[in-house]
């Protein structure tokens, strides 16, 4: 299982992995931060990237926070990070 912090940042034009962000891998999300909408784009995007399921993953941390903890299911943590990396941009 692997452990990703991550920064948020809903209501943005583009949905994209931006890269690092301190600790942290900062996503930006076209969702608006209401009823849980970005939570789930934030969920897909991570899916996407990582090659997994979006059932792989869950917010373990800061579900109405702009930091959130997200575990993966199923990924080494060396290769959970070098697959969101890889797909910033």
């Amino acid at each position: 299982m692997a452990t990703l912090f991550i920064k948020v940042v809903p209501g943005a034009k583009k949905t994209r992995v931006v890269g690092r962000y301190g600790d942290a891998i900062k996503v930006q999300v076209g969702a608006p931060p209401e009823d849980g909408k970005a939570n789930r784009a934030v969920l897909e995007l991570l899916a996407e990237a990582l090659g997994v399921k979006p059932q792989a993953l869950s917010i373990t941390r800061g579900q109405t926070q702009p930091r959130k903890t997200i575990e993966i299911v199923g990924l080494e943590q060396d290769v959970a990070e070098a697959r969101l990396l890889a797909s910033a941009g």
